[in-house]
């Protein structure tokens, strides 16, 4: 997002559809925060200390030249299978089947013994669910058959696909081919050699979510795509080491800008971790570039890190499906997350096998 001179960009939620608000200060002044001209590719931000929904945000308009100085074309959509059942005696997510989506819920995920065995037991089925989705990823495989992995995979372990119906995401996973930089909607389209494909997984089983991600290769990649993922791990990685109880929630943004401005790749700034457990998206929001925010991690209270990193723009553009967001020059995007549990020690990473 784009906004005047001395106001910074600022922020879109993980999965968060329609055109819902969060403002740390007053939920009343939300509505006054964003202004979008029809038409045009960019939502100009009226504040620096927002939160937004997805949906309607990034106005859409799609670009479908091939990129300049690069044998990858831009990413064009496939066909969208039909939405795949659950069955009737799995618990569903209040939010199923309202195509208007939650938002994001005042407060944090702060749990107690028996919460946070819950979250464990979601966050490692979501692990083990990612860690299959990845075995499948090779040129020649759709983007929908890696969902109907996924889908079955949840559901035959007793749980639910968090994405599907929220806000009326029509699928059971994001997919996020190359310049997408994330809520990538599964599709017929086959994956290609060189490609890089994120897969973000979310379950919500026994009444908790849990939710990772990871970008992964498509046969043989090059250089400048394995440099970006590898240090988009990376921030992750060195953003959940300095996690602890009353640790400032701004030294995470701190940490994985300075990570990524080593190697001159952007951080995008519209799209930001949050907290989860029993709702899919609450309080607080993770920035992942440096930032003034306020706020201290408390113990046992959960959350996902999840930066994402181009190697080009930073500037986000959302295709007409109102999910699918794309860098605006093409260039590619990676993303990691993971969902962290903080310690006594300092932070425990749920969502790892």
């Amino acid at each position: 997002m784009v906004a005047g001179c001395a106001i910074q960009p600022r922020l879109i939620s993980s999965l968060l559809g329609d055109c819902r608000f969060f403002q740390s200060a007053s939920i009343d002044d939300l509505p006054r925060l964003f202004q979008y001209t029809r038409g045009r590719n960019h939502v100009s931000m009226l504040t620096s200390k927002t939160f937004s929904g997805l949906t309607n945000l990034l106005f859409n308009k799609r670009t479908i030249e091939e990129l300049p100085n690069s044998k990858r074309k831009r990413l064009r959509p496939g066909k969208v299978s039909p939405r795949r059942p659950v069955p009737a005696h799995i618990p569903r997510p209040p939010y199923v089947n309202s195509k208007k989506p939650p938002g994001i819920a005042s407060g944090p995920e702060v749990h107690d013994k028996k919460g946070i065995e819950c979250m464990r037991a979601s966050g490692k089925l979501a692990a083990h669910v990612l860690q299959n989705a990845g075995t499948l990823v090779k040129p020649g495989i759709t983007t929908d058959e890696i969902d109907q992995a996924v889908h079955q995979m949840i559901i035959d372990n007793g749980a639910y696909p968090s994405p599907l119906g929220y806000g009326g995401f029509p699928k059971s996973v994001c997919t996020s081919v190359n310049e997408c930089i994330c809520h990538g909607i599964p599709d017929s389209r086959v994956l290609e050699d060189g490609d890089i494909v994120n897969i973000d997984v979310t379950v919500y089983l026994n009444g908790y979510h849990g939710d990772t991600s990871a970008t992964y290769f498509v046969g043989d990649v090059d250089e400048e795509a394995r440099n970006l993922v590898k240090v988009t791990k990376e921030c992750l990685d060195n953003a959940i080491s300095i996690c602890a109880p009353g640790v400032e929630f701004n030294k995470i943004g701190k940490t994985i800008h300075d990570r990524a401005d080593k190697h001159h790749y952007g951080v995008v700034q519209q799209f930001v971790g949050h907290g989860v457990g029993r709702v899919f998206h609450s309080e607080p929001v993770i920035l992942h570039y440096r930032n003034n925010g306020r706020g201290r991690m408390v113990l046992n209270q959960t959350f996902t890190i999840e930066p994402m990193l181009t190697i080009g723009s930073i500037n986000p553009i959302m295709w007409d499906d109102n999910w699918t967001v794309v860098t605006e020059d093409g260039s590619l995007s990676a993303q990691f997350e993971h969902t962290i549990l903080i310690t006594e020690n300092g932070a425990e990473t749920l969502t790892q096998c």
